[in-house]
């Protein structure tokens, strides 16, 4: 098992090993694409949020089900097709599709983030996972780092840096092809569990105990009594404050993900690559995310009695950097104000997944996060829907 953890923690830094990412809106403003800027904002970007609503659920089963390599395929897959439509593609149309095999991407990362917990015992849980997303932050600082020295010092066209992601992301394909395929996951394949002695878990109790009748009497069943279940922890304050932070949060991160590149074009748009650095600020933010990350484990105080307060003020801090990004003009403060807005959400996901994941079992723990996720894509799909496209108000970058 230990072979299959390095193997694995290799191939989530090697996945990320994409240079040509950071600077994905400038190349498709710029004068081999030629897109306007009202085109990118309006009528392409849009389109991740409509493609990751539409396969979050069906991935996020699938994954389970066909005990995630199949999954982890279709996601290789996915990113070939983006850098092949980013290279090749000239159309709004292309763009719109690269788009959708991006939310494929990102739906799927799920299967990577819980593959692990099948090759390893539940005592070794949290050490694994802290492995698996190290090696993720790491390659995603990698990118960012190697994508910066070729444009800055290397005077590299975002074309050719296209054409290298695509060489990476085919080589992780190839390593995909090598990961062993495990015999059980958490909700579909459970009877083939390792050594046959395995602790009773939330599935089993909630099937009462009846294992004469088949696979199929639970399969039916367990995730609409799971999904009652979730109901019923939803009441408890603590899950309820942090479940609810996760939806809003989230759906803010994620929009200004998606659309800072073209703030900073709007703010800074030089016509010289050279003097882009979005990989560079990047990196710095994987780095602060990274740091604020294993930070929040070691932040010791009564959560019951202090969330309201830090949720509120990390909240506001998040608000009020969103709102220099917004009204500045120097290029570098935008920057600042995205590296420190980054670090802070980061600072509050592990948090947020200790205070969700207390007193649960792993399958609630999952479909919670799971749900949680569901909400947070509802949320962003309706507010890009109404705000940032042609068919909604159709705003530019600054009034979204």
């Amino acid at each position: 098992w230990k072979l299959q953890v390095f193997y694995l923690c290799f191939y989530g830094f090697m996945t990320q090993i994409r240079p040509g990412e950071s600077f994905i809106t400038p190349y498709l403003l710029g004068p081999e694409k030629k897109f306007t800027q009202a085109e990118v904002t309006n009528v392409i970007t849009p389109v991740l949020t409509y493609s990751y609503m539409a396969v979050l659920v069906p991935i996020f089963l699938l994954t389970d089900y066909l005990r995630y390599k199949p999954v982890l395929v279709l996601q290789s897959l996915s990113h070939i097709s983006i850098w092949l439509l980013l290279v090749f593609g000239t159309s709004i149309l292309a763009m719109q599709l690269m788009e959708f095999f991006y939310g494929v991407t990102m739906a799927a990362r799920i299967a990577y983030s819980s593959y692990i917990f099948s090759l390893v015992t539940p005592s070794r849980y949290q050490r694994m996972a802290s492995y698996s997303r190290s090696a993720v932050l790491l390659g995603v600082f990698t990118s960012s780092v190697l994508g910066q020295l070729c444009v800055t010092l290397g005077s590299v066209p975002f074309l050719t840096l296209n054409y290298v992601s695509l060489g990476f992301v085919t080589f992780g394909l190839l390593l995909t092809l090598f990961l062993e395929r495990p015999r059980r996951s958490l909700f579909f394949n459970r009877s083939e569990g390792a050594g046959g002695e395995a602790v009773p878990t939330e599935l089993d109790k909630m099937a009462g105990g009846d294992s004469g009748g088949g696979p199929r009497g639970w399969q039916d069943a367990v995730l609409c009594r799971m999904l009652r279940e979730v109901g019923a922890l939803a009441r408890q304050p603590q899950l309820r404050l942090w479940s609810l932070w996760w939806v809003f949060n989230s759906a803010g991160y994620y929009l200004m993900l998606y659309y800072v590149q073209i703030l900073w074009n709007e703010i800074y748009p030089t016509t010289d690559n050279r003097r882009v650095y979005n990989g560079g600020v990047d990196a710095a933010s994987t780095l602060l995310g990274a740091v604020a990350s294993f930070a929040a484990g070691y932040v010791k105080i009564r959560w019951t009695l202090w969330s309201e307060l830090v949720i509120g003020m990390v909240t506001a801090f998040q608000a009020g950097l969103l709102l220099l990004m917004n009204t500045t003009s120097n290029i570098w403060v935008c920057y600042a104000a995205y590296v420190l807005f980054r670090g802070s959400y980061q600072f509050l996901v592990p948090i947020a997944i200790f205070q969700i994941a207390t007193s649960l079992s792993k399958e609630l723990c999952a479909l919670i996060f799971g749900v949680n996720t569901f909400f947070s894509t509802v949320l962003k799909t309706i507010i890009t829907i109404i705000v940032a496209d042609k068919r909604g108000l159709g705003l530019s970058i600054h009034p979204q």
